[in-house]
């Protein structure tokens, strides 16, 4: 992506001299990332990756949900620069308080352009997420875990947000079925849905529609007449991965905030030493996406 736009940053270099043991001023300090880089080579993404922090995310039974995410913070660097400062990004982050809100994330982008002279700035998140599921039919609640992901960006102030959601379910070969006379191999699937909206979509919900599109959703305790119900409705819903994804496809059709998505499926085959996968991606042009969408500083 060319970026014309941008504050600007000096590239006529006053170095300090180099510093000397002992008692130095640490503003005295030589700044080695400050150096002119010869090679011309501009960075798109350099910053910190593999840091864990608390943050906040909405919850749709509970309002909110603590948890912690995994975090990537990343900025464009100059082709004229040598080097980022690192401990930065944890300066901006820290800065937001001790627990990130997903409504602040704009905020964050936009503290790094300032702080790094950036013309884009990107946060990646990605957390394990929590919802009470009840078993089919002994109504057992558990705890069942989840995966998502917020991926944002700022180009000048322009600002685009994904959101990404992993489900694991049960998949039930309809080949296998047909041809068996007891049986059928089924397995495990993980689906992965990314999408972009124009109102805030839920984490739930998108959780909803990969688990009805399925042979069978998952649950982290099952008693015997559970486990009989859900073999029996994996047995009466068989998938091929292909119509696992056009399942989810056309249910994120009928969103009316979603505007573009991403759907991949992956069936840990059960009966073959490789894995089945799908991917599906469509933009909906009758809704404006949040990519370019501006904010206000």
């Amino acid at each position: 992506m060319s970026v014309r736009a941008r504050t600007e940053r000096s590239t006529e270099f006053t170095p300090a001299a180099p510093s000397r043991a002992g008692g130095q001023d640490p503003a005295e300090l030589y700044d080695k990332q400050n150096e002119r880089d010869h090679r011309e080579l501009r960075i798109e993404k350099v910053g910190v990756r593999g840091l864990r922090f608390p943050i906040e995310v909405r919850d749709k039974a509970h309002a909110r949900q603590h948890t912690v995410a995994t975090i990537g913070m990343f900025v464009d660097l100059p082709k004229e620069f040598k080097g980022t400062h690192m401990s930065r990004f944890l300066e901006v982050l820290n800065a937001h308080g001790n627990v990130v809100h997903v409504e602040n994330i704009p905020d964050i982008l936009f503290a790094m352009q300032k702080k790094f002279h950036a013309a884009t700035s990107h946060l990646e998140m990605e957390f394990p997420y929590f919802m009470t599921k009840v078993a089919p039919v002994s109504r057992l609640p558990s705890l069942m875990d989840y995966t998502a992901r917020f991926d944002a960006a700022a180009c000048g102030s322009e600002i685009d947000f994904v959101l990404t959601v992993k489900a694991n379910v049960t998949t039930l070969c309809p080949c296998s079925k047909a041809i068996s006379s007891r049986g059928a191999h089924n397995q495990r699937g993980t689906v992965t849905v990314a999408v972009r909206f124009r109102k805030p979509v839920w984490i739930e919900d998108l959780i909803a529609i990969i688990e009805s599109s399925a042979s069978c959703d998952l649950y982290a305790l099952l008693k015997r007449r559970d486990e009989k119900f859900v073999t029996e409705k994996a047995y009466d819903n068989p998938v091929f991965v292909e119509d696992l994804v056009r399942n989810v496809a056309l249910r994120l059709n009928e969103h009316p905030d979603i505007t573009w998505y991403r759907v991949e499926a992956e069936n840990h085959e059960s009966i073959h030493n490789h894995n089945a996968y799908a991917c599906l991606e469509r933009r909906r042009e009758s809704a404006p996406a949040t990519s370019g969408k501006r904010r206000n500083r």
